[in-house]
């Protein structure tokens, strides 16, 4: 801090040449501060190489503008300076879903009067001062910060505490609904069969018996079971095919044909 004030006094009295090398010379020893700042901002959807361009940017605005006559500290002034511009950033180029204009503006006035605030009390502000500051209710200042850092959706590879990942918990677009639809088919189909043939589909879909035992709990022969089945199979598949919703991909996810 010592070098970054003595660089300072120098440029307020040097050439324009002159203090452009002395701020430089700032800039290069302060930029550790800026890329602190950025690292907070990562893992929020944007590069890291872009997060440090944009606190340097930062930086490099708040040694400019930085008044020693006024301010003896160069951070106090440089890193709301950074924040704010890490912020615009985010605001521009980070929202995948964008919030409604006025939660914006909002989120906007606050960074703005934060800022402001910090230099004239030399602190970071609390709740109350910002929220008397923007004549808002303390109620709207945390409804329009909780949209902050929303930037990108979580990622399906994100881990539960107890194992696996979002995506594992979300069904498949195609196969699950495909499927959930034709049972859904079927089920209307099946309601339209008499008592022996929901028996038998019942025996040989939900209880997996053999031809042959489902054969002896009817009193017929395994060969009299196969043709019953490929009856009931059949007229469930033109109810199916008849009905109005169907899909014939999605009457394949019934798979009542296969399994005969």
């Amino acid at each position: 801090m010592a070098r970054t004030a003595e660089l300072f006094d120098k440029a307020s009295c040097a050439s324009a040449e002159e203090r452009t090398r002395l701020l430089d010379e700032v800039i290069l020893l302060n930029r550790c501060v800026a890329e602190s700042i950025a690292h907070r901002y990562s893992e929020r959807g944007i590069s890291a190489d872009d997060l440090r361009q944009t606190a340097y940017e930062g930086l490099v605005k708040a040694v400019h503008r930085f008044d020693p006559a006024r301010q003896k500290d160069l951070l106090t002034f440089a890193v709301p300076t950074i924040r704010g511009e890490l912020r615009r950033y985010f605001r521009d180029h980070g929202w995948v879903v964008r919030p409604p204009r006025g939660i914006q503006e909002l989120q906007q006035r606050i960074r703005a009067t934060t800022d402001q605030l910090t230099h004239d009390l030399g602190r970071d502000p609390d709740t109350d001062e910002v929220a008397a500051a923007l004549d808002v209710s303390v109620a709207e200042y945390h409804s329009a910060l909780a949209t902050e850092g929303c930037f990108q959706p979580a990622s399906l590879d994100q881990p539960f505490t107890d194992g696996g990942a979002i995506g594992d918990r979300i069904a498949s677009d195609v196969d699950e609904q495909s499927a959930a639809e034709a049972r859904v088919l079927l089920a209307n189909a099946l309601r339209q069969l008499n008592e022996r043939e929901k028996r038998l589909i019942y025996l040989r879909f939900f209880e997996e018996q053999t031809q042959a035992e489902i054969g002896r709990q009817l009193g017929v022969t395994q060969m009299h079971v196969s043709r019953l089945l490929t009856a009931v199979n059949q007229k469930l598949r033109q109810r199916i095919e008849n009905s109005p919703t169907a899909c014939p991909l999605r009457i394949r996810g019934a798979g009542l044909g296969a399994a005969a």
